[in-house]
């Protein structure tokens, strides 16, 4: 099992960067459904979290997120910098959630 190192901010803490490999993403695109979408008419008129809205985001960014490791383990990566979540509307009721950082090789700084 390849364990990976993935962070939001620009260098990992004792380590220096060795080596840039290159950007990784990994990315899926989830439609809504008739169903989640009455239950949301019934919260958006009464209030609350709209809970399989949730999960499914959730589940998106799981995916993404995965799919981004998996690219960067493809390219021999010991972690993954700057990482990041977006989504973008791709037609009117499907969405893509994508993950994206820089790969990179570390070694023990100094």
């Amino acid at each position: 099992m390849n364990k990976i190192i993935i962070t939001t901010g620009n260098e990992v803490p004792g380590k220096k960067v060795a080596e840039v490999l290159g950007v990784v993403r990994g990315s899926t695109v989830r439609a809504r459904n008739i169903g989640r979408d009455i239950g949301a008419g019934f919260k958006n008129i009464i209030g609350g979290e709209i809970k399989t809205y949730t999960e499914m985001i959730a589940h998106s960014r799981e995916e993404a997120y995965n799919r981004m490791v998996n690219d960067a383990i493809e390219k021999g990566a010991d972690a993954v910098i700057g990482m990041r979540f977006m989504t973008s509307m791709i037609m009117q009721g499907a969405s893509e959630m994508l993950a994206y950082g820089t790969a990179v090789k570390v070694e023990v700084g100094f």
